[in-house]
C-alpha cells in the first residue's frame, strides 16, 4: 500500500513537472515568435502569414508619365526620360498618325526655342505647361541674375529685354550646328489639361491684361461658333468653353482665324505645331504631371544643376486632375468633344498620354 501511494505520488509530481515545462515551451514560442521579422502572429488562425516587405519592388500599371512608384533614383529616372523618347520615336513612324505629328522646321517653330549659348542649351516653349519657370532658369544661365528668385515677372515675358535669343534669329548654318549638338528639351501636358488652362488664362483671368483674347479673338469665335448670340454683346457675354472647344475641333474652318490671330495661337496649338518633335531630336521630354522629378533630372542631364536651381514646386500641384477635366467637358456634346479629341490625338500618342475614354463614350 505505501508503494503504491509511493508511485502516485511521483506520477504527480511528473505531470507537474511536464505541465510546467510544457506552459514554459508554449511561451517562449510565441514570444520568440513576435520578435522574429518579416513574419505575422494572425489571431484566431493557425496559419502563419507573412507580409510582404516594404522594401519589396511592386509591380504597378503604368501612369501616361511612365513614371516609377515612390522616389525614383537618378539612374531610374533616365530609364524613364529614355523609354518616353523611344515611344515619341515609334509614334513619328506611325504613318496613320502623319498628319498630325510631321511638322516641318518653319520660322514659326524655330521663333518658339529659346537659346542658351553659354550652356548650349535649346528650349522649346510650350504655353500653359510651366514655362516661365524655365525662361528664368535660362535667364540665369546667361548671366544676368544670379538666382531666379530675382527676376521681376515683367522681364521673363518681354522678349526683347530678358537676353534670351530665339533660333529664329541665327543664321541657316548656325541653326543647324544648334540643333544637331545642343542639349534639347521641352515640356508636355495632358492635351485638354493645357487646353482647360489656356482657356481660363487667356479668357476668364487675364492676369497679364492682355486685352485682345477678350476684345478681338473672343468675339470672333462667339460669332462663328456659338449658335446663338447677339453682335452687340459678344465682348460682353465673354468666351464659353464651349464655344473655345468648336473653335479648336473645326480644322478648316479655324485656319484663316488662326492667321488672323498670329501669334496668340501659340497657348493652344498642338505640341507638334510648336516644337517639331518628329524633325528634331530632342534630348528630354519632360511632364508637368511629373515636373518635381522631370527638372531636377534635366538640370542634371544638362549639366547646370549645380549652377542653377528650379523654384520650388508646391505639392500636387502639378498633378492630373480629372475631376476639372470632367467638370469643363460636361456640357460639351459628344460630337464636339470627339472632334477636338481628332485634332489633339497627336499630341495624345506622341508623349503617351491616354485617350480620355470618359469624355469620348
Amino acid at each position: 500500500m505505501r508503494h503504491q501511494w509511493l508511485l502516485l505520488g511521483a506520477c504527480g509530481w511528473v505531470l507537474l513537472v511536464l505541465m510546467f515545462v510544457s506552459k514554459f515551451i508554449s511561451f517562449k514560442t510565441v514570444e520568440d515568435y513576435r520578435k522574429t521579422p518579416g513574419h505575422s502572429w494572425a489571431e484566431g488562425d493557425a496559419k502563419v502569414v507573412k507580409p510582404v516587405s516594404l522594401q519589396s519592388p511592386v509591380k504597378q500599371t503604368e501612369t501616361p508619365s511612365h513614371q516609377p512608384s515612390g522616389v525614383p533614383t537618378v539612374a531610374e529616372w533616365q530609364a524613364v526620360s529614355e523609354k518616353r523618347i523611344e515611344h515619341l520615336s515609334a509614334v513619328c513612324k506611325n504613318s496613320s498618325l502623319r498628319n498630325l505629328t510631321r511638322v516641318s522646321i518653319s520660322k514659326f517653330v524655330l521663333d518658339r526655342i529659346f537659346v542658351c549659348d553659354k550652356r548650349k542649351i535649346l528650349f522649346c516653349q510650350t504655353p500653359k505647361v510651366g514655362n516661365t519657370q524655365w525662361k528664368k532658369v535660362l535667364i540665369v544661365l546667361n548671366g544676368a541674375f544670379p538666382s531666379v528668385e530675382e527676376i521681376p515677372e515683367n522681364l521673363v515675358h518681354d522678349h526683347d529685354k530678358n537676353g534670351l535669343p530665339r533660333l529664329s534669329s541665327f543664321s541657316p548654318q548656325e541653326i543647324t550646328e544648334r540643333l544637331s549638338s545642343y542639349f534639347k528639351f521641352f515640356i508636355v501636358r495632358d492635351p485638354f489639361e493645357r487646353l482647360i488652362s489656356a482657356f481660363k488664362d487667356k479668357f476668364v483671368k487675364n492676369p497679364r491684361f492682355e486685352p485682345w483674347y477678350k476684345h478681338d479673338i473672343a468675339p470672333a469665335i462667339i460669332r462663328k461658333y456659338r449658335k446663338i448670340h447677339r453682335d452687340s454683346d459678344l465682348a460682353a457675354s465673354g468666351l464659353h468653353f464651349e464655344d473655345f472647344v468648336r473653335y479648336l475641333g473645326d480644322a478648316e474652318g479655324r485656319r484663316r482665324m488662326d492667321r488672323q490671330f498670329g501669334e496668340h495661337i501659340i497657348h493652344w496649338v498642338t505640341y507638334a505645331e510648336l516644337c517639331a518633335p518628329c524633325e528634331i531630336n530632342y534630348s528630354v521630354v519632360g511632364h508637368h504631371e511629373t515636373l518635381e522629378h522631370d527638372a531636377p533630372y534635366i538640370l542634371n542631364a544638362a549639366g547646370i544643376d549645380q549652377l542653377v536651381s528650379y523654384p520650388s514646386i508646391p505639392p500636387g500641384i502639378t498633378r492630373y486632375n480629372r475631376t476639372k477635366v470632367e467638370h469643363y467637358f460636361s456640357g460639351i456634346s459628344k460630337r464636339d468633344v470627339r472632334r477636338l479629341y481628332a485634332q489633339y490625338q497627336g499630341d495624345f500618342q506622341l508623349f503617351g498620354y491616354p485617350t480620355p475614354e470618359f469624355l469620348l463614350n
